[in-house]
């Protein structure tokens, strides 16, 4: 005998979240069966919010409830300089270790041929159009150190020499507060090429 039918429909459509398996769903069926109603409907409406509110900018691509977003409205931002990330989640983590300075432009993902992800289908056509329409100085490419992170940034690169632009990428290294002997060798070699002056 199974669980009433609303109730199946919850672990069946939970169990489809990524990471969540049928086990974890009906742990989270039965917490939403067992909480408040108003904490429910709560829930119920900030799904349904992210799906009928939320849009990408039409500058940065970056997600947002407002176009432009409140970033590309900040006129306090570097101007000359576009930081391009993978996805909105990155453009997060580095706006809180360095907030308040970039410009940013999401990519929507990186070049990775073998799931046919090709630069047709990310935001770079964007990116270069922006660049060729603004006063942009510096474009700042801050995808992941991995090989489709490393191929998209220098099929960006190769897409903005034309325009004489500075094209720049982020440096990899050893972690602050990281290890020398528990760091593995291909960082302790970007640590070594990416080495700058003390003074």
């Amino acid at each position: 005998m199974g669980y009433p039918g609303p109730v199946e429909r919850l672990i069946e459509n939970l169990s489809k979240l990524p990471g969540i398996g049928r086990k974890t769903a009906t742990r989270l069926a039965f917490f939403l069966l067992n909480s408040r109603v108003d904490y429910v409907k709560e829930l119920s409406q900030s799904i349904q919010d992210i799906k009928e509110k939320i849009k990408l900018c039409s500058i940065c691509f970056n997600i947002t409830d407002i176009d432009p977003c409140t970033i590309c409205k900040d006129q306090k931002r570097d101007s000359s300089v576009i930081c391009v990330v993978e996805e909105p989640s990155h453009l997060m983590v580095l706006e809180q270790a360095y907030p308040g300075v970039f410009r940013y432009h999401v990519l929507h993902g990186v070049i990775n041929p073998l799931e046919g992800i090709g630069p047709e289908d990310l935001k770079i056509a964007e990116l270069v159009q922006r660049v060729k329409d603004s006063g942009i100085s510096e474009v700042l490419i801050a995808t992941n150190l991995n090989l489709e992170g490393n191929s998209t940034a220098y099929y960006i690169a190769d897409q903005l020499k034309p325009l004489n632009v500075k094209v720049t990428r982020i440096a990899s290294g050893i972690p602050a507060g990281g290890d020398i002997i528990y760091t593995d060798p291909q960082t302790i070699k970007n640590s070594l090429e990416n080495r700058r002056d003390i003074f």
